[in-house]
């Protein structure tokens, strides 16, 4: 299988624009104990609420959370609804082009939920098309997000915003650019998104787009074949719910299997599919690769309960587990993200240790000390000092060896599952963050002044100082290369 690592590999965010269907979804949560003595219905005790982007806005999520830059552009109403949108989006570091169309509420999906199920969905919603004004609106926004813009999804729920011609003459203006176009479409009529390099509908969307039952894989490379070739499109990538997916274009298919997972809830999981798959194709990985990103991001989605988003750090884990990436994570994380894979670990039931330290020359001792803090839990992370840190840490001159390269050297060795740079003097942050099962240090240390001790051991962790191999340091190092002899 191809070695899937380069997805975690990136020059900088890479911009994807998302133009669709921009939701609100509301989670009502709370406890039945009763029937209404009004009607034989049941009775929610509220207890809490919470909200978070739906629709094109939960695709844009998808696509934060996993590194890349989304532009969201779309439709919301003058009411709260929108400005809760617009918040969502500012504090989820998605720059948004938020159309206001007074004529029409913000669509909002409000779900009540009790003991983990769903009780009831409210939908509230108009699905007027754009009047002049908005969709000049969108077509001015897209236009400039365009500019340096690595990939294009069309999230069309079915709500208005890409009604009409809209949809093919965003399609025209990025393949002018050649800009490549992912659509996950709605409604049995393909030709709107006519010249789409991707299209991602599920079995039953393309079921209704062909007018019949699909089953089995010949019937789905058929059905798609016959949109592929009607409407010019580059390809379909059809997801199948438990079979998995299917990327089929003119030329070729092939089919990837569901990851074995417990479903909690497949809310969202076609949001999660089209944002990887197109994070996928920005950052330069093959249709085909791509495709089995996309398959293990939706495997992750539905194990979580509601509209949910899944992070760089979730995807890398589970890719890892699975033997599609080789060895262990193979670039630095950040916090979020290391926050997230050991919250994956411990979902695993697997303990968490961690250490860290400036390892500018890496030695025989830090292998000795690393091999035996690896030994005291299932996975360890590395708190490394920016380089910044170090040369306030250790003065000028110091590091020899810039972070990139330090970090390499620390993921090469078999005893290190990540390593997480911190730009601060000491790891507190980064120990309050993680709340590692294991804390190591080396035995030159006291209890009493191992930062992030007390931390550790309030959340019932524990701290172990390791013995150090005698002699063996990054400054006496330095230090001999300085003597004649070397």
């Amino acid at each position: 299988m191809t070695d899937l690592s380069r997805f975690f590999v990136a020059d900088g965010p890479e911009r994807v624009v998302v133009v669709g269907d921009v939701m609100l979804d509301s989670y009502q949560y709370g406890d039945i104990e009763r029937i209404s003595p009004e009607a034989p219905v049941p009775v929610l005790r509220h207890a809490r609420r919470a909200s978070v982007l739906g629709g094109a806005g939960n695709v844009a999520a998808n696509l934060a959370h996993l590194g890349g830059a989304p532009v969201l552009i779309g439709r919301v109403g003058a009411d709260a609804a929108g400005e809760e949108v617009a918040a969502l989006c500012e504090v989820g570091g998605i720059s948004a082009e938020l159309a206001c169309d007074g004529r029409v509420p913000t669509v909002r999906k409000t779900r009540f939920v009790s003991a983990g199920q769903q009780i009831l969905r409210l939908d509230e919603e108009r699905l007027d098309p754009l009047d002049g004004d908005t969709r000049t609106a969108v077509v001015t926004a897209f236009d400039a997000a365009l500019a340096d813009a690595r990939a294009v999804i069309l999230s069309d729920y079915g709500k208005g915003l890409l009604s009409g011609d809209l949809a093919a003459a965003l399609i025209e203006r990025a393949k002018n650019r050649m800009v490549p176009v992912v659509v996950d479409p709605k409604g049995r009529d393909f030709s709107r998104y006519a010249g789409a390099d991707v299209v991602t509908p599920n079995r039953k969307e393309l079921s209704i787009a062909v007018g019949q039952d699909l089953s089995g894989d010949d019937a789905i490379i058929g059905a798609a074949r016959e949109q592929i070739g009607a409407h010019g499109l580059g390809a379909l990538l059809v997801t199948r719910s438990e079979e998995g997916l299917s990327l089929v274009s003119a030329e070729a298919a092939f089919h990837v299997s569901a990851e074995a997972r417990e479903v909690f809830d497949v809310s969202g999981a076609g949001d999660t599919v089209v944002a990887t798959f197109a994070l996928a194709l920005a950052r330069g990985l093959d249709r085909a690769d791509a495709a089995r990103l996309a398959n293990s991001a939706a495997g992750i989605a539905v194990a979580k309960r509601g509209t949910s988003t899944v992070s760089a750090g979730e995807l890398r884990e589970a890719l890892r587990q699975s033997g599609a990436i080789a060895g262990r994570l193979r670039t630095p994380l950040t916090q979020e993200d290391a926050k997230r894979a050991v919250e994956a670990w411990r979902r695993e039931g697997l303990t968490v240790g961690f250490t860290n330290g400036c390892f500018d020359i890496l030695h025989v001792g830090h292998a000795s000390i690393l091999e035996r803090a690896r030994a005291l839990c299932d996975r360890l992370v590395v708190g490394l000092n920016s380089d910044a840190s170090v040369t306030r840490l250790k003065g000028d001159g110091r590091p020899v060896n810039p972070a990139g390269d330090r970090a390499a050297l620390l993921l090469a060795l078999r005893s290190v599952d990540a390593v997480v740079m911190f730009e601060e003097d000491t790891p507190l942050a980064l120990i309050e963050a993680l709340l590692p099962d294991v804390l190591v240090k080396g035995a030159d240390y006291t209890l009493e002044n191992v930062v992030g001790a007390d931390c550790v051991l309030a959340h019932g962790g524990r701290v172990e100082l390791l013995d150090l191999e005698p002699g063996r340091s990054t400054s006496a190092i330095i230090e001999r290369s300085k003597s004649p002899k070397g």
